[in-house]
C-alpha cells in the first residue's frame, strides 16, 4: 500500500509527460487525477493504520548508495508523522488536480501543466517519506525543481520567468545550509539514517565541533544549518522574498505548493529532527525568534496588499512563522497540527481566490472588484468559512491549532518564548484584520467592475502599485478583457473541491485535537516526535487570541463596511508608513543593492575583462590572432612577380655568403 502511495503520482507524471501529446490534454488529466483520488483515498487508510492502529513501520524499496562508511537505502519511514503528511500532500494535491481541470480548461499546454503538478506531488512524497537524510535532501530538490517548473509554467510571461527564477535561487541560499548540516550529521554520527543518528545523539550532548575557526555546540551548529534549510523552503524572515513573488504560477500552483505542501516541508523536517533541537537549546531558540519575526513582518505587509493571491501568500508566511514558534518551544505536536489545520483552510482560501479570479476573468487587484457576494454566492460562503478558520473563530479548525501555539510560546521555557508570545497575539489581530479587509473588499459593499469601475476603490489608489500578477495572462481569452461581463459562478468541477477543503476547515480542528495535542497525543504519535506533557496556562492568556482575533475583526468592519473613507484618510496621513509596508518592508530594494546588483557587476566584470580580455586575450584568442599576424606578413611575400622571387634568392645568397665569411669560416 505505501509503494503504492508515493509511486502511484510518478506514474500518473510519466504518462502525461511522455505521451501527454499523444493522448491529448482530457485522458491526461483524468489520468492524473485519478491516480491522485488513489493515492489520496490510500492515503487516509494509512493514516488511520499508523496513527489509531499498529500500522507503519519501514518499507525497504532499493539500496541506494554505498560508499566506503556511508550507506544510504531507498526505503520508506511509515510513522504518524509521515501519515499525517501522506494525508495532506495527497489529499490537497488530489483537489488541486480536478480543481485544475476546471480552471486550466483554456490552458493549451494541460498535459505539460498535469505532469508537472503530479511530478511535484511524487518529489513531495519522497521527502516526507524519506528514511534518512540524503533521501530527503533528493525530495528536498525535486520540489524545489517542480515548483520552479510550475511557478514558470507561463514562460511566455516574463514576470513568471523571474519569479521561477527567484524561487530556485533564494532556496539555494538555504540549501546550502542543509547540505552542510547533512554533512556534519554524518562526520558526527557515521550514519544519514535516521534510527542511527537518533540513538547517538545522547552522546554527542557534549560534543564540540570546530567550524569557521571557532568551537561549536556540534548539535547546535547542526540545528542551526539544517533550519538554515527549512529557513529557505518555509519562506521564513530573511529568506522569504520568493514566496509572494511565486504568485506568478497558476492559482492551483498556489494553492499546492504554497498552502499544503512544499513550504510545509521545512516545518516536517525540523519535526523528524526533533531529538536534535531538543539538545540544541539555541538553535531552538532560534527557530522560535525567526518563526515569531516571521508571522509578524508577513502580518504587517499583508495588512495594504492588493493582489487577491499576495494577501493570501503573505499570510501563508505568517501561519508558517507560527508552525516555527511551536517548534521552536518544543510544542512540535501542535506545530504538525497547525500544519495539519491550515493545509485546509489556506488550499480553500486559495482556490477561492481562483474562483474568483475566473469569475472576473482573470482580475486580481480587490480594488476592482466589491459587492461579489450577490454574483458568486457559493464561493463568497466558502471564502468565508476559510477566514474563519485562519482568523481562528472559535471550533473552526485554526482556532485549535493556532490558540495550542500561543499557549505553547507562553509555557516553554525556551530564550526568547515572551517575545514570541507578544509578537504571536499581536499578529492574531494582524491576521483577522487584513483576512476580512479581503473578504469585505471583494466580495461586500459597492460593486467596482464592469460599468461599476468608476466608484471610490478605497482609497488604495492614492499610493498604491499593486502587483499585477494578472493570472491566465497568455491564454486566449475569449471575453476580451471582460470586465463588460457579469462575474459568474465557477464550475461544479471546481466547487467540489471547494466544499471538501471547506468541511476540512471546519471539523479537522474538533476531530484530531486531542489526537495530535490531548490526551491522546503519545499513543497518537509513538515515536515519531517528541511527545511533552502540556502545561497549563491562565485563562487570560488562553482566551486572549480570540480577543485579539475580534478586536481584528471590528477594525476591519468599521474600516470597510461603516466608515470606507476611513483607509484613504489613514493612509494619506500616514504616507511613509504605508509605502514601508506595501513595498514589503523594502527587502527587495535593499537586496537587489547588497546581492543582485553586486553579484551582477561581478558576472559581468568577470565576464568581459577577466575571461574575454585576459584568458582570451592571452590564450587562446591571442595566440591565434598572432599566428593569423604573421601569415598575412608571409602571405604578402606570396605576389607571382618574378623579379620579387629573384629579388628574394639574390637576398638569400647574399645573407649566406655574408654568414660563411663572418660566421661559418671557423
Amino acid at each position: 500500500m505505501y509503494q503504492a502511495i508515493v509511486f502511484l503520482p510518478l506514474v500518473g507524471f510519466l504518462i502525461a509527460g511522455l505521451f501527454g501529446r499523444i493522448l491529448g490534454p482530457r485522458p491526461s488529466e483524468i489520468v492524473t487525477t485519478s491516480l491522485m483520488a488513489a493515492a489520496a483515498l490510500l492515503s487516509w487508510i494509512a493514516f488511520f493504520s499508523v496513527g489509531f492502529g499498529h500500522g507503519g513501520g519501514r518499507v525497504q524499496i532499493a539500496q541506494w548508495i554505498v560508499s566506503g562508511d556511508l550507506t544510504v537505502d531507498w526505503a520508506l519511514r511509515v510513522d504518524t508523522l509521515t501519515a499525517v503528511m501522506l494525508v495532506v500532500v495527497n489529499t490537497v494535491s488530489a483537489l488541486v488536480h480536478l480543481y485544475s481541470i476546471g480552471y486550466m480548461h483554456e490552458d493549451p499546454h494541460r498535459p505539460r501543466f498535469f505532469a508537472y503538478l503530479s511530478l511535484f506531488t511524487f518529489a513531495m512524497l519522497m521527502l516526507v517519506t524519506a528514511d534518512n537524510l540524503v533521501q530527503m535532501f533528493f525530495g528536498w530538490e525535486g520540489v524545489g525543481l517542480a515548483s520552479y517548473l510550475l511557478i514558470g509554467f507561463w514562460y511566455q510571461k516574463p514576470s513568471a520567468v523571474a519569479a521561477a527564477m527567484k524561487a530556485f535561487i533564494v532556496n539555494r541560499v538555504g540549501d546550502f545550509g542543509f547540505a552542510l548540516g547533512i554533512f556534519l550529521v554524518f562526520v558526527l554520527t557515521g550514519s544519514v539514517a535516521f534510527d542511527a543518528i537518533f540513538a547517538k545523539i545522547d552522546e554527542l550532548a557534549g560534543t564540540n565541533f570546530l567550524f569557521l575557526g571557532k568551537e561549536w555546540h556540534a548539535l547546535t551548529l547542526a540545528g542551526l544549518l539544517l533550519f538554515m534549510g527549512a529557513m529557505g523552503k518555509s519562506a521564513q524572515f530573511l529568506l522569504h522574498t520568493w514566496l509572494p513573488d511565486a504568485m506568478e504560477g497558476p492559482t492551483p500552483v498556489s494553492a499546492l505548493i504554497h498552502a499544503a505542501t512544499m513550504v510545509t516541508a521545512g516545518v516536517f523536517m525540523v519535526a523528524r529532527l526533533s531529538p536534535i533541537f531538543e539538545h540544541a537549546p539555541v538553535a531552538a531558540s532560534a527557530v522560535l525568534i525567526v518563526g515569531a519575526t516571521t508571522a509578524f513582518f508577513a502580518g504587517t505587509v499583508g495588512l495594504v496588499q492588493n493582489d487577491i493571491k499576495r494577501v493570501i501568500a503573505y499570510s501563508t508566511c505568517s501561519q508558517l512563522g507560527y508552525m516555527f514558534v511551536a517548534l521552536g518551544a518544543g510544542a512540535y505536536g501542535a506545530g504538525i497540527f497547525h500544519l495539519f489545520t491550515h493545509a485546509f483552510f489556506k488550499a480553500l482560501l486559495f482556490l477561492g481566490a481562483g474562483s474568483v479570479i475566473h469569475a472576473m476573468h482573470h482580475e486580481q487587484d480587490i480594488r476592482n472588484m466589491g459587492g461579489l457576494r450577490s454574483k458568486i454566492p457559493v464561493t463568497a460562503a466558502l471564502f468565508a468559512v476559510g477566514t474563519l478558520a485562519l482568523t481562528g473563530f472559535p471550533l473552526t479548525a485554526g482556532y485549535f491549532s493556532k490558540d495550542a501555539i500561543i499557549e505553547a510560546s507562553f509555557s516553554t521555557h525556551t530564550f526568547g518564548n515572551s517575545y514570541a508570545f507578544v509578537l504571536l497575539l499581536v499578529t492574531a489581530g494582524l491576521t483577522s484584520f487584513y483576512s476580512w479587509r479581503l473578504f469585505f473588499v471583494t466580495f461586500a459593499g459597492t460593486p467596482r467592475w464592469g460599468a461599476h469601475a468608476q466608484h471610490d476603490d478605497h482609497g488604495h489608489a492614492a499610493h498604491g502599485h499593486a502587483a499585477h500578477g494578472d493570472d491566465h495572462a497568455h491564454a486566449h481569452d475569449d471575453h476580451g478583457h471582460g470586465h463588460a461581463h457579469e462575474p459568474h459562478e465557477s464550475p461544479l468541477v471546481m466547487l467540489v473541491p471547494l466544499y471538501v477543503l471547506g468541511a476540512g476547515a471546519l471539523v479537522a480542528g474538533l476531530a484530531f485535537a486531542s489526537y495530535f495535542i490531548g490526551h491522546n497525543a503519545e499513543h497518537f504519535w509513538k515515536t515519531a516526535i517528541v511527545v511533552k506533557e502540556e502545561e497549563h496556562v491562565p485563562a487570560l492568556v488562553a482566551w486572549l487570541p480570540t480577543v485579539f482575533m475580534v478586536i481584528g475583526f471590528v477594525v476591519a468592519y468599521i474600516f470597510y463596511i461603516a466608515k470606507p473613507y476611513l483607509p484613504a484618510q489613514l493612509a494619506q496621513s500616514n504616507g511613509v508608513l504605508y509605502r514601508f509596508l506595501l513595498n514589503k518592508w523594502y527587502f527587495d530594494e535593499l537586496y537587489d543593492v547588497i546581492f543582485v546588483r553586486p553579484a551582477k557587476w561581478l558576472g559581468r566584470t568577470l565576464w568581459k575583462k577577466g575571461d574575454g580580455a585576459i584568458i582570451d586575450g592571452l590564450g587562446p584568442d591571442g595566440v591565434s590572432a598572432r599566428v593569423v599576424d604573421v601569415t598575412q606578413a608571409v602571405v604578402r611575400l606570396q605576389t607571382g612577380y618574378v623579379y620579387h622571387y629573384a629579388f628574394a634568392m639574390l637576398i638569400g645568397v647574399a645573407a649566406l655568403v655574408t654568414w660563411y665569411m663572418f660566421g661559418g669560416a671557423h
